[in-house]
């Protein structure tokens, strides 16, 4: 895999998705203690693209509006990450956070705070899941939620950089026989991505128990 000058090679992508998978599960461990009932995600497929791609496969996938939290990360590779749902699912996410015990209007105003603790607890646990098999610390922002289209998500923020690139997942969630789809994104300049790359290397020698070349 080749972007933006950034080469993964098929150990480091297989090692990506592994760790990527690992953190994924722990925080859907984390979202089923919040919720108190059998959450399960699963991550098909996990991609290095542009923010152009990145827009361009939300919008094949997705043709309403879209909801995401937001939080920025710092550490060894900085950048902002996003878990983002169609609008249509995140009415439907609030009723599985708050066990269906709220009226409709209630689940109105609840949607941004339950909406934020939710994206809190899955990007916290994907992302302190990934440093800590890195072996590197990441500290992360208070949760923002906001609205838009595919383009909007990924606008360049003037402090990241115009030359990011995007780690983008696909997620399924089925919370109590919901089924509900969502997306991760993980934006970052392309140094970030080539520490993220190193730190691949090094956690791949030490699995096969190799020094990196």
């Amino acid at each position: 895999m080749i972007v933006g000058g950034i080469e993964l090679t098929e150990l480091e992508q297989d090692a990506l998705t592994e760790v990527v998978n690992i953190g994924v599960s722990r925080a859907a461990a984390a979202l089923r203690k919040m919720v108190g009932k059998q959450v399960l995600l699963s991550v098909p497929a996990v991609e290095i693209v542009t923010r152009e791609r990145a827009a361009t496969l939300l919008g094949e996938r997705e043709s309403d509006e879209l909801v995401a939290v937001r939080q920025s990360f710092a550490g060894a590779f900085s950048g902002r990450a996003m878990l983002i749902f169609p609008e249509d699912n995140s009415l439907d996410l609030v009723r599985a956070v708050t066990g269906d015990e709220l009226s409709p209007e209630e689940v109105v105003e609840m949607e941004e705070e339950a909406l934020s603790e939710t994206g809190n607890v899955i990007l916290n646990g994907c992302l302190a899941t990934m440093a800590n098999m890195l072996k590197r610390p990441l500290t992360m922002s208070i949760p923002v939620v906001f609205r838009g289209g595919g383009s909007d998500l990924f606008n360049p923020d003037p402090e990241a950089g115009e030359d990011g690139l995007v780690l983008f997942l696909y997620i399924n969630f089925t919370v109590l026989e919901r089924n509900l789809r969502g997306y991760i994104a993980m934006m970052m300049d392309m140094p970030s991505l080539a520490t993220l790359k190193d730190l691949l290397g090094q956690f791949i020698a030490e699995v096969v128990g190799e020094a990196p070349q």
